[in-house]
């Protein structure tokens, strides 16, 4: 009965997903002979989503036949090797690439620093802002993204070293080999390259107009049509040649990211991927306790496989992970110890700590929204309440099994009994064998007064017939 609506359903999602899929990753329409700007947006944290459109888009316009690219950015920093994947990309394009912090407001922070100084043409639009490139350890030998601010005291010289004596080895070495990479960059394209050590070592920042009196960047630019006219003319280097931009008055197509892209944003953004994974833990768990639903499994087994692999795509606080286990085992355990709550208390604090230790909350855009974990640990705490009344009430109840419920019943005789005989009466809505010591006839209320085995001994009801006992 249900092969026909699933195999529907699913007949339905793959025709879906494949007329979609052309028309979000389909290329631009015909551009013509004057050639045309491709535009890519990178908007938002830098993750393996963004690097994965961003390597992708590249690919297509350069096969569409783009003069450039224009990678128009607003990023508040991201995840290092996710940076590291753009800027090869950007370094093995075959097509000049122009990064360009826009719109007015924007910001290429941290990651943002480094894919700025990759690219060959780099321009900023007014009231905007770049750096603070210092990276930021997850703990232990995790990769490390690049978005947190770690002040530290400027040095005058250039040369990559770290400074303070608090730093440690580990430290010193993540440290000087971004300066080293984010200088080499530098050098590359002929820009400041002492500043650039600034911006890692000492979390600096700088202003458009800043940025462009210290060549950090090449220019300032109000919009599209006016970056390309600045850049027009100018040389850049592509691998060994040298190539003259020309690029006045061309077209502009945006090359937003396709369908699969726009799906690995979504669930890698650490709010979704939490509630993918709780999702996941609850549907099985619901499956477990009621088998043969099929849904909340089912259900419950695709969210923890697409959360889970979310996970791996983001910077992941194990020891936060393991915490939210924890307590969603002690709130279930709640349900089977009979602790008062104890148990159940424990089990909230500890997933309300494991959500916020998550992710790591140095990295911008990387982390869960603090609303959202507060809204599931007030509906824990609701249900953890609601489940201590329930079993309070429980425990005040009268009790409807075994002898004392019995010997507080009442019913009618089906046969007249002999004094001191047996007869058969109906008692709480079931047939018993009754044995009473005075004789009385069919009809006459009575009372429970033992119980032996299956035989009750009744005395007749102080009620009047046709009431209750």
């Amino acid at each position: 009965m249900w092969r026909r609506p699933w195999l529907s359903l699913g007949v339905a999602t793959a025709l879906a997903l494949a007329l979609a899929a052309p028309a979000a990753g389909s290329p631009p329409p015909a551009r013509g002979n004057a050639g045309f700007v491709a535009r890519i947006d990178l908007d938002g944290p830098i993750g393996p989503a963004a690097a994965e459109y961003v390597d992708a888009a590249m690919r297509q316009a350069a096969a569409d036949g783009a003069t450039a690219i224009v990678l128009q950015m607003d990023t508040p920093g991201g995840l290092a090797d996710s940076m590291r994947q753009i800027v090869s990309a950007i370094l093995a394009s075959r097509l000049p690439v122009l990064g360009y912090v826009a719109p007015a407001g924007a910001r290429a922070a941290s990651a943002g620093t480094y894919i700025l100084y990759a690219c060959p043409i780099a321009a900023m639009a007014p009231a905007t802002h770049l750096g603070a490139a210092t990276p930021v350890s997850l703990g232990g030998g995790t990769p490390l993204p690049l978005g947190g601010t770690r002040p530290a005291t400027p040095k005058s010289s250039d040369a990559p070293e770290a400074d303070g004596p608090a730093t440690d080895a580990e430290t010193r070495k993540v440290l000087n080999d971004a300066i080293a990479y984010i200088r080499s960059l530098a050098q590359l394209h002929g820009r400041n390259a002492a500043w650039a050590g600034q911006a890692v070592r000492g979390a600096s920042t700088l202003t458009a107009g800043e940025a462009a009196s210290q060549h950090v960047v090449d220019f300032v630019a109000n919009d599209a049509a006016a970056l390309l006219a600045q850049a027009d003319g100018r040389t850049v280097k592509l691998g060994d040649q040298s190539v003259v931009l020309k690029l006045r008055g061309l077209a502009v197509h945006d090359y937003p990211p396709d369908w699969r892209a726009r799906f690995l944003g979504i669930i890698t953004n650490p709010t979704i991927a939490y509630l993918l994974l709780l999702a996941g833990i609850y549907g099985l768990i619901l499956e477990a306790f009621h088998p043969g639903t099929w849904l909340p499994g089912v259900t419950g087994g695709i969210c923890l496989l697409v959360g889970l692999y979310a996970l791996q795509l983001l910077p992941v606080n194990y020891a936060g992970l393991a915490l939210m286990a924890l307590g969603i085992g002690l709130l279930l355990a709640e349900a089977f110890v009979p602790t008062a709550g104890v148990v159940g208390i424990g089990g909230v604090i500890a997933f309300v700590i494991g959500s916020i230790m998550l992710f790591h909350r140095g990295v911008p855009g990387y982390e869960v929204n603090v609303g959202v974990i507060a809204g599931l640990a007030f509906c824990a705490v609701a249900l953890l309440a609601m489940l201590l009344r329930l079993v309070s009430r429980a425990r005040r109840a009268r009790h409807f099994l075994g002898d004392e419920p019995m010997l507080q019943a009442g019913g009618e005789l089906l046969q007249a009994v002999p004094a001191g005989g047996e007869s058969w009466a109906l008692i709480g809505g079931e047939r018993w064998r009754v044995h009473c010591e005075v004789a009385l006839p069919a009809g006459t209320r009575v009372r429970v007064t033992a119980r032996h085995g299956l035989l009750l001994h009744v005395t007749p009801s102080q009620a009047n017939k046709g009431g209750l006992p």
